[in-house]
């Protein structure tokens, strides 16, 4: 009797195990019950009928997967080894998960062999030099090409890369010796853009350097001719009388030369510098009356040779 309980404790922890099914957060869950769809697995415990339902678990994370190696012929008829990288996810939802497994047998076999065909059809429009060159462009034709042909099968492509491409081996060497002579005449055009711009700095340098001489000349001079304007204004406004009074001595000199009589206004300076000068000088005054009267200045002063 013990032992017949043994083996019924057993079977039953046996049995709850199996009811007891665990999916991860990377996982999503098809539960069927008798070989059809009965209800959608989340992450974390589910509990099912063992024997009578069971669980598909489908990854939900970004896969990737290898188109394989493939010649393909150009619009150009050259043969091209082309290998391509499809990056793919189902997606989480249910419905798209449910698409995912009963919309399409074995998903990523079905899309390796989309992309293979799909990749010669967009190369064969194309020139090997548009396909070597335009890698990115042909990235985006071949994923929105895939898009468009597996929408019904709850997936998403995230992108698509194209691994190699590799010419001939004629043509490859062509393409090699035709890219050393651009890079040359690439090489040959900066040298010479390099020269021409240290020539036109030089230039640039002189020009700069004979305006500034040009331009410290003119301020020079401009400079001369404010301080002779200065001085003249200077001679004008504040030497005005000893000016005047300069000529009025020159004359007076020449004057005396002939030994004459100079008439002096009264209370002119010129009477004491006349009188330096050894000549004689008639002061004339102004009385009330306004009737002139004239001093002979010369009588009061003693004669030349008398005693």
């Amino acid at each position: 009797m013990a032992f017949l309980d043994l083996v019924f404790l057993a079977a039953l922890v046996v049995f709850v195990l199996m009811t007891i099914k665990i999916i991860p957060p990377m996982e999503r869950g098809l539960v069927e019950r008798f070989g059809r769809y009965n209800r959608f697995g989340v992450p974390g415990l589910n509990i099912i009928i063992p024997f009578v339902e069971s669980v598909r678990r489908i990854n939900i994370t970004e896969q990737m997967i290898d188109a394989e190696p493939q010649e393909v012929i150009t619009k150009d008829n050259l043969n091209a080894q082309v290998d391509a990288q499809i990056y793919f996810k189902v997606i989480s939802d249910e419905e798209s998960v449910k698409r995912s497994q009963y919309n399409v047998n074995d998903y990523e076999v079905q899309i390796v062999a989309l992309a293979r065909t799909t990749l010669r059809n967009i190369i064969g429009q194309m020139n090997f030099v548009e396909v070597n060159s335009q890698r990115d462009k042909l990235n985006d034709e071949l994923a929105k090409a895939l898009r468009s042909q597996i929408k019904a099968w709850g997936i998403e492509i995230v992108r698509s890369e194209l691994k190699e491409i590799e010419p001939p081996k004629d043509v490859q060497e062509t393409m090699n010796k035709v890219l050393k002579a651009q890079n040359e005449k690439t090489a040959a055009i900066d040298y010479a853009t390099a020269t021409e711009t240290q020539a036109d700095g030089k230039r640039r340098a002189l020009i700069k350097e004979a305006e500034g001489f040009k331009q410290s000349e003119i301020l020079k001079a401009e400079g001369q001719a404010k301080a002779i304007e200065l001085v003249n204004k200077a001679a004008r406004e504040y030497f005005k009388d000893e000016a005047q009074l300069l000529k009025k001595l020159e004359v007076t000199e020449n004057a005396l030369k002939n030994n004459a009589k100079v008439i002096v206004p009264s209370g002119s300076s010129l009477v004491n510098v006349i009188g330096e000068l050894g000549g004689t000088p008639i002061i004339i005054k102004a009385d009330e009356g306004n009737e002139a009267r004239m001093a002979d200045y010369s009588q009061t002063q003693p004669k030349k040779g008398s005693k």
